[in-house]
């Protein structure tokens, strides 16, 4: 009897062990959050006051010279960074966690509180208190011209000879790529153990190609070059558009890509065997893709349809990340493609001998996030239920008979890097595909 009860004490005392070892991990040791601190980002930009000259900060002044500029920044997902219904989803699932605002909406003007102080680097035990200059209308302008414009009572921009009605400063991060660190690089926390951090696009940035033979930035594909007045009424110069097209554009994923099918044999027989091969190629980024949030995914896929149009048979692959993100974040595996890398994805299938008119369709989707999480952030955290979260990018079909090598022939030609050119002012209007 007595051993038994030993027995059962020391069972006890061990799961009591277990229950403070793990509640000492999840209060003290682990973030709440899925990044790290870094110095640059880890508080809002200092409050800024209106320069002399302007009535604000906000956007729709500026926009009384610089129009053009502010029509286009108005249909950017910059100018959506706080409003946008998947951030504000997932910062609710994150309790509305106040690190996401320095960069969803990064100036002190527009952030409820202030940080005093953050303990040990631990963003939930942050000491914050009331910001008194808060600006709500400011705030939903999300990453707004003063963003990045406003410093010290000047407007900061890319040119050094600027005539303004206000004060003006000559910034060189504006023509390279350290004018987007800040947020395009969010660096892991501890006990997360990612390749390049959640957010790492800058830290992917590949220089080679790109940067060295080509001369591209981030801002070569993303504000494409402009020759236009940068004011209304000012000289025509060599600006960029501001419109960030990215993540959130399936056509820039599009533009990002570049596919190629194959197939053996070339003219398929019913009851033969045909083998397709698609081919993915990063034709135009110069970082992994997809990139940014780690939820974003690829699915490569081959459809046979019968001659009614019905599915019979599917296959598909994944690209992505894929993390675990209990006890701690690991990143499991990686298998995006980096900048001019390719990856091939073959299908074979066996014709039934009564098929007529039957195609094979090749397809790629691009995801913002997966289905199940979509569903959740719909059901629990307000994410409206008709937000596109899922695009196609590529589609074509391929018939299963003896006229396949006709329409292989007629796919379009392969095509490298970032297509921009230099284009006039008001010739193309905001497509975001200049």
């Amino acid at each position: 009897m007595a051993r038994r009860k030993r027995g059962i004490r020391f069972w006890m005392l061990l799961l009591l062990g277990l229950a403070l070892a793990l509640y000492i991990f999840y209060t003290e040791l682990r973030p709440t959050v899925i990044f790290g601190l870094r110095d640059d980002y880890a508080r809002a930009i200092p409050f800024q006051k209106v320069p002399t000259g302007l009535k604000s900060l906000k956007a729709e002044d500026c926009g009384a010279c610089h129009r053009e500029i502010y029509e286009e920044w108005k249909t950017s997902i910059h100018a959506f960074a706080y409003r946008d219904p998947f951030f504000q989803a997932y910062w609710k699932k994150d309790d509305n966690i106040w690190i996401c605002l320095n960069c969803h909406a990064p100036l002190e003007n527009q952030q409820p509180t202030l940080i005093q102080d953050i303990p040990r680097n631990r963003v939930e035990r942050a000491v914050q208190v009331p910001n008194y200059r808060f600006d709500p209308e400011f705030q939903a302008e999300g990453v707004t011209c003063a963003v990045c414009h406003v410093r010290d009572g000047a407007i900061w921009g890319p040119f050094d000879d600027s005539v303004a009605p206000h004060p003006t400063k000559f910034d060189p991060s504006f023509r390279t790529t350290q004018i987007c660190y800040r947020c395009h690089n969010v660096v892991s926390g501890p006990f997360q153990f990612y390749n390049v951090g959640p957010c790492g696009t800058y830290a992917e940035y590949e220089g080679k190609f790109f940067m060295q033979e080509r001369g591209m930035i981030c801002q070569s594909c993303h504000m494409p070059q402009v020759l236009r007045p940068v004011a209304d009424g000012g000289p025509i110069r060599l600006g960029r558009r501001h419109l960030w097209r990215g993540g959130h554009d399936p056509e820039m994923i599009k533009r990002a890509i570049a596919v190629q099918v194959t197939a053996d044999p070339l003219e398929p027989k019913p009851g033969g065997r045909v083998t397709f091969r698609l081919t993915l190629v990063n034709a135009g980024a110069g970082h992994k893709i997809p990139t940014g949030d780690p939820d974003r995914h690829f699915t490569i896929e081959f459809l046979v349809k019968d001659e009614h149009g019905k599915i019979v048979h599917h296959q598909a692959e994944t690209m992505g990340r894929w993390i675990l993100w209990q006890p701690v974040i690991v990143e499991v595996y990686d298998n995006r493609l980096l900048p001019l890398a390719s990856r091939e994805y073959d299908f074979t299938y066996t014709i039934p001998k009564d098929a007529e008119r039957w195609i094979v369709e090749a397809r790629i989707r691009y995801h913002i996030l997966t289905d199940g999480q979509h569903e959740m952030l719909r059901e629990r955290y307000g994410l409206t239920a008709d937000d596109p979260y899922r695009f196609v990018i590529y589609q074509r079909a391929f018939p299963l008979d003896q006229t396949l090598a006709v329409a292989l022939q007629r796919q379009p030609a392969l095509q490298f890097g970032c297509a921009v050119s230099v284009e006039a002012g008001r010739t193309k209007g905001l497509s975001g595909t200049s």
